[in-house]
């Protein structure tokens, strides 16, 4: 009997000596590039995550920027118009220095300086296509001025184009048959009207846009 007994568990111990299996080492080999993966995706994620707030607010602050441009060369294009109108007859006359022009006089009316405070002269003036700027800013108008800003963008845009076109014509005004320095002198005192005009407008933007 206790040769049965021994003879069993001999057997059984083979068997289970045959069933164990070795601790399989791939477990451990395949963790580390899944370690690797982890470390690499969280990093990216740190990258992107401080990356995002950058390229959400980047149009925002382009924006911003572009509104405060636009408000400021509102604000410099009516400073320029009150000083053009403080200082019209010197700013409207050209004097020669060594050199005499037409009937022995020194001194002559020129418009160019009225095209040029009216943005019509050159890129960088701050009221260079100021209709467009004003424009631009008709979402921050209180609704309840919005026909008032529009009617002085209309009558901005109206009185600077005739200004300037009076002020073209003026250049010309000797040229043209029975023309002389009077004809120049009555349409350059013309355009100052349309120029007066053109500064009202832009103060009444200024007023419902609360620029200073």
């Amino acid at each position: 009997m206790t040769r049965i007994f021994t003879a069993l568990l001999a057997g059984a111990t083979v068997a289970a000596c045959s069933a164990w299996v070795p601790p399989n080492n791939s477990h451990k080999q395949s963790f580390q590039p899944k370690l690797k993966q982890d470390r690499r995706e969280f990093l990216a994620s740190l990258v992107v995550g401080s990356a995002t707030p950058w390229l959400v607010s980047s149009p925002a602050a382009a924006a911003t920027s572009q509104q405060q441009k636009d408000e400021d060369n509102i604000v410099k294009g009516y400073n320029r118009l009150q000083y053009l109108l403080a200082n019209w007859e010197a700013e409207t006359t050209v004097c020669k220095t060594g050199q005499e022009t037409t009937f022995g006089d020194k001194c002559e009316r020129t418009p160019v300086k009225v095209m040029e405070y009216l943005g019509f002269k050159s890129t960088n003036d701050p009221l260079f296509k100021a209709d467009a700027t004003m424009m631009r800013l008709k979402d921050i108008v209180p609704g309840d001025r919005e026909v008032d800003f529009y009617e002085a963008i209309d009558a901005f845009s109206q009185n600077a184009e005739e200004a300037n076109s009076m002020a073209f014509v003026s250049s010309w005004g000797e040229a043209n048959p029975g023309g002389g320095k009077d004809r120049v002198r009555m349409f350059i005192e013309r355009s100052k009207n349309n120029v007066v005009v053109s500064r009202d407008s832009l103060k009444t933007v200024m007023d419902i846009l609360d620029l200073k």
